[in-house]
């Protein structure tokens, strides 16, 4: 592997380093981000607002079913970069070629999950039957290009490790440019609609997986991937669950709270609907900027428990928190005063618009909230730690909300009841995480 693509995590000034590291993360982040907004925008625009309604009611499902195996990347992260920290060679290649095996395996298996569940999930979640086909025809089409989310994402999680942010930009950059010009050619040449926008979306993710797999296989030293090596290793996987399964089980329940969301949004209307897919696309922008940093911290954490520099750990929270609290503020309340401008980007419809502002102007102008709690997340699961914050959040944030769901929102059946309990979850969540981390530190770090 190139050595002007690797960041040295654990020596030097580390301000300079997290946001070198950071902004082509936050950038292939937005660009994977604009998969979905794409066919958001194109559905929204040139075929009418219940196609917009039914890409947008599937992204909280789809979030659902694909969790657990994101969770389990992060777990592959951690491992890797633990080796490459303590400069373990035979076990960091060993965590590389068991890690994209999971990737190939769990993205084959989630085709027919997605096919075989889509439509009893979609009724589950009470989607308007003027939608409803149309969300089950995208769902369907989407899980079908899995294998490919899979592989990029495992693989990207692999260079991220070792400080390659650039070249998983690049080639998200070459599947997004693909995606939106079939976006355009499905659905305005062809009139393929919600079906053309599926099939733009997993064909340009299968190009990004494609483009990943040949940089390992061309890849120097750890990095470097072998079909003839290509196997499970027992015990990197079990290492791997370890870790990633709480993130990844942190992550479905956290959208079995969003799906519940979604569903009291439904029984709005699909007017609502659009106006909140719209606007939770925007949010999606402010969210994966500030994910960004949470990467960041997971990966920096990581390689500098691996050598032992236990002095940075505590410099590498101070100095995410800080920049992510700076990003999701600027952005997420950015986003709120720009809305009017940004919500026609999706639709001209004044009712959507006005529904998508009501969203923006509670969760996306406390966004930064969810950064905070995110990082200090980051941290503590790059120091080895993934029940307790998996534990906190699906507390703290997950049954907080389904309660409120099921009490507040019920006694008081309005929008805004509905979207505050975003940030009071979140405040709720974070504080507690930031005293676990100041707990756990002390046995961490012998």
């Amino acid at each position: 592997m190139s050595k002007s693509y690797e960041i040295d995590m654990c020596h030097g000034p580390l301000l300079k380093q997290i946001i070198i590291f950071s902004i082509p993360l936050m950038l292939s982040g937005i660009l994977q981000l604009l998969f979905n907004a794409a066919d958001i925008i194109v559905v929204g625009r040139f075929t009418g607002s219940e196609a917009l309604a039914a890409v947008g009611s599937t992204s909280s499902l789809i979030n659902l079913l694909v969790n657990l195996f994101i969770g389990i990347s992060v777990g592959a992260n951690v491992l890797f970069g633990r080796f490459c920290g303590a400069h373990d060679e035979k076990n960091a290649s060993e965590t590389v070629h068991t890690a994209i095996c999971t990737a190939i395996y769990g993205g084959i298996v989630m085709i027919f999950v997605g096919n075989l569940l889509a439509r009893p999930l979609l009724e589950l979640m009470g989607t308007p039957l003027d939608v409803i086909d149309l969300s089950t025809i995208y769902m369907r089409i989407y899980f079908v290009g899995m294998p490919g989310f899979m592989i990029y994402n495992f693989g990207a999680a692999l260079l991220r490790t070792v400080g390659d942010t650039k070249r998983p930009l690049y080639y998200l950059t070459l599947a997004g440019i693909i995606n939106v010009i079939f976006n355009l050619i499905f659905v305005i040449v062809f009139h393929l609609g919600v079906a053309g926008v599926a099939i733009s979306t997993a064909m340009s993710e299968c190009i990004s997986a494609i483009l990943v797999l040949r940089c390992l296989i061309k890849a120097d030293g750890v990095l470097k991937l072998s079909r003839k090596k290509l196997h499970f290793h027992k015990d990197k996987l079990i290492k791997m669950l370890k870790i990633g399964l709480p993130a990844g089980l942190q992550g479905m329940v956290f959208n079995i709270s969003n799906v519940l969301i979604q569903s009291s949004v439904n029984s709005f209307g699909s007017i609502i609907v659009a106006g909140n897919t719209s606007a939770s696309n925007i949010e999606g922008f402010v969210y994966t900027a500030m994910n960004s940093i949470y990467q960041t911290s997971l990966s920096f954490t990581s390689q500098n428990m691996g050598a032992k520099n236990y002095q940075r750990v505590d410099k590498i929270l101070i100095r995410c928190l800080a920049v992510v609290s700076l990003i999701g503020f600027v952005l997420g309340f950015g986003a709120y005063l720009l809305g009017n401008i940004l919500l026609t980007i999706y639709s001209t419809d004044a009712q959507v618009i006005e529904a998508g502002m009501i969203r923006l102007s509670i969760v996306s102008a406390s966004y930064f909230l969810c950064g905070i709690m995110d990082v200090i997340v980051g941290s503590l699961r790059g120091m080895g730690y993934s029940v307790m914050p998996m534990i906190v959040s699906l507390t703290g944030a997950c049954l907080f909300r389904v309660i409120w769901i099921f009490t507040i929102f019920e006694m008081n059946h309005t929008l805004f009841t509905l979207y505050i309990s975003y940030p009071i979850s979140w405040i709720l969540t974070l504080s507690v995480h930031l005293i676990c981390y100041l707990k756990v530190r002390k046995y961490a770090f012998v």
